[in-house]
Formats: C-alpha cells, sequence, structure tokens
C-alpha cells in the first residue's frame, strides 16, 4: 500500500496538471477583469483594470497605468513595469518601456535581435517579421535571421505558410523562408492542406500537385478551410462549391456561403440562410436571417432576429434569444462563433456568458464582457 506521503505527492501532481490544461476565460464584471474555469467558477477574482487572454501560460494585466504580465493564480509572473505590451506567442512578447520597444520571454529576460526599427510579434512557428529599410524578411526566437529582407510583404502565418509579395505579385513561403508557391500570381489564398486558390492575369484556378490549373468562369475564390476539400466559388454573381482538383461539386446558384464542416454549409437564397450538404442536397430550410458554420459539437447558431442553435437535423435545441458578435478583446479580433468544445459565448439583456449544449448558462453567471475560453 502507497505511503500518505506517496498519495499526497501524487494527487498533488495530478492538481498542478490540471490546473496548468484547464482552459480560462477572461471577464469583466464592475468594470475589473478576472478569469472563470470552464465549471463557470472564479479562478482569479475581477481585480485588474484591463487584462487580456492568457497565451504561453501568462497574461497581459494592467495595474496603475502599467502592463506586466500574470499567471493562472493572479500572481505577477512580470511585474508591472511597461507602457505597453502584446501578448505572448512562441515564448516572447513586445513590450514598451521608456519609448523602447523589445522582446522578452517569460522571465521578463530581453531577446536581442537585429531589429532596429519597426518590430512584429511573434506568430505561429516562432517566427516574426523583420524589415529594413523598404522590404521584409523573418527572424526566429533566437533572434537570429531566418530569412534576409527581400520581400515587399509578407502577410501573417496560416498553417505554417505566409503569403509574400514582390512588386505585385504573390506567392507562399513556409516559416523556413523557403518559396513553396512561386511569386507569380496577381492574388493568392492563404495555405490550406486542402488546396490554394490563387489569380493568375485575369483567371482563378486552384493548385493540383503543385501545378496551377484554370476554372473557367470563376471571378472569385474563398480560403480553402481546414475542414474541407470544398471551398466555395462565385461565377456569374452566383457561389457554388469547386474541390481540391478544381471542379464544380455544387453548381453556382447561391447568393451566399460559408465553409463545410462535419458535411454541411450554409448558404443563402434570396437573403434566406439553409443548409446543404457537399452533393448540392437541401438539408435545413432556407429560413433564416443569418447562419453561422457547424461546429464540430455538432450544432449551428441561426438567426432570425436574434440567434439560437440547431443540430443538424435542423431543430432548433436553443431559442434565438442570444447575440453572438465578437467580445472585447484588446489583441485578438477575429474570433470564433458558436461552440467551441461544449460552450458557446452569447449575449442576453446586454452581458455576456457561456451556454452549455443543454441551453444552461454555465455557473448560472452573466458577465458586464466575457472573452472566449483559452487553454494556453
Amino acid at each position: 500500500m502507497k505511503s500518505l506521503t506517496q498519495l499526497f505527492a501524487i494527487l498533488l501532481f495530478l492538481n498542478v496538471h490540471y490546473i496548468d490544461a484547464q482552459e480560462l476565460a477572461l471577464i469583466r464584471q464592475n468594470d475589473l477583469f478576472g478569469y472563470i474555469d470552464n465549471s463557470g467558477q472564479y479562478v482569479i477574482e475581477p481585480q485588474f483594470e484591463k487584462a487580456d487572454s492568457f497565451s504561453d501560460g501568462l497574461a497581459p494585466a494592467l495595474k496603475d497605468d502599467k502592463w506586466g504580465f500574470i499567471d493562472k493564480s493572479g500572481n505577477w509572473s512580470i511585474k508591472a513595469a511597461y507602457d505597453r505590451v502584446k501578448a505572448f506567442n512562441s515564448g516572447y512578447a513586445l513590450v514598451l518601456k521608456d519609448d523602447k520597444w523589445n522582446y522578452i520571454n517569460g522571465k521578463g529576460e530581453i531577446l536581442h535581435t537585429p531589429v532596429t526599427d519597426k518590430f512584429y510579434d511573434f506568430q505561429e512557428g516562432g517566427i516574426a517579421f523583420f524589415r529594413k529599410e523598404d522590404k521584409v524578411g523573418l527572424i526566429n526566437t533566437s533572434g537570429k535571421v531566418v530569412l534576409e529582407p527581400k520581400y515587399s510583404e509578407i502577410k501573417p502565418f496560416h498553417n505554417g505558410h505566409a503569403k509574400v509579395r514582390e512588386d505585385d505579385l504573390w506567392g507562399l513561403i513556409n516559416s523556413s523562408g523557403k518559396e513553396t508557391v512561386p511569386v507569380l500570381y496577381e492574388e493568392i489564398g492563404n495555405y490550406s492542406k486542402n488546396g490554394i486558390w490563387a489569380r493568375k492575369g485575369d483567371v482563378f484556378g486552384i493548385f493540383v500537385d503543385s501545378e496551377f490549373k484554370e476554372i473557367e468562369g470563376v471571378d472569385k475564390i474563398w480560403d480553402f478551410p481546414q475542414s474541407s476539400t470544398l471551398t466555395y466559388a462565385r461565377s456569374n454573381k452566383k457561389i457554388g462549391f469547386i474541390n481540391n482538383i478544381g471542379n464544380w461539386v455544387v453548381e453556382p446558384i447561391y447568393q451566399g456561403a460559408k465553409a463545410f464542416n462535419k458535411g454541411y454549409a450554409p448558404v443563402s437564397i434570396k437573403n434566406k440562410w439553409g443548409y446543404i450538404d457537399e452533393n448540392g442536397k437541401q438539408l435545413v430550410d432556407f429560413i433564416y436571417k443569418d447562419a453561422e458554420v457547424f461546429s464540430n459539437d455538432g450544432l449551428a447558431a441561426v438567426k432570425v432576429k436574434r440567434w439560437g442553435f440547431i443540430t443538424t437535423e435542423g431543430t432548433l435545441v436553443i431559442p434565438m434569444e442570444y447575440d453572438i458578435t465578437a467580445g472585447f478583446s484588446f489583441f485578438d479580433k477575429n474570433q470564433q462563433k458558436g461552440f467551441i468544445n461544449g460552450l458557446a459565448r452569447v449575449k442576453y439583456n446586454k452581458q455576456w456568458g457561456f451556454l452549455k449544449k443543454d441551453g444552461e448558462v454555465l455557473g448560472d453567471k452573466w458577465f458586464q464582457n466575457a472573452e472566449l475560453f483559452c487553454k494556453h
């Protein structure tokens, strides 16, 4: 039989790992910021003048007009001594002090880089932009140059790749700075494992086995999602869906469309939204003023006057009495809507909270504001 000391050590280990792995959501109540866990209980009571979501285990917080970073216990990991800060990514954050920007790590130590002018956040893959005169390159989290400045513009990385521009033409690079699509195109989409689109001259197409395949009659293509090998495209002012070998799978007959997920996509006809499957078969009637993509939880947000949630059979399971527009993040303005890991952020009677799949309010609490849960 294990000793009490051994049992205590095991319980402590499990508890520490639970705390480290749990998701936290930033909330605002009575004009102060704090954090709740996914049971709806306060982990850090509202106490900060301003704050933002956790990333890399730390969250920006403001005290006495200075920014610092707190840990998941609410203690200052990096004391509030900065005029401005950015969120941590890949182990580093940008901070402004005495009119000078620097990268710091989780201990507050400065990372020395060749950057002398404009500083850019680190992003996925541990890469940051590096500008010299009118050209842009890349540095890594060791402060070393990965790619000497050579492009007129580099867009943020998505799925390990970034769009790059030389003069008026675009291509793609990976996080090592290698061109994965040559800079030959007037427009190009963000990288997805399921497909990439581009425009060459007046012709739109996609890449099939690294070769550009023209698609006749198309005047716009949207990015391929990570959840489907289909994306939507426009021809003669109507929208349909093409696959990643450049063939129409759903003919362009719709006024609007959004991405497929779990085999369903919202589409609109005559300003009314419904859902189709990947063969174009109607699955949910065209009765909604707006509709969102189905989540991995099997529910989708739909709107008549306000938003509610339906199943893939079209059954309304959460009444249409909520708003789902984005919250108040200082750092991230492009946040998901609908259910994520069993919870949906919604607004009701000017208060924000989280719905569970059964329609119950998480922790029976509403807040002045609330951000998405973050597991970082």
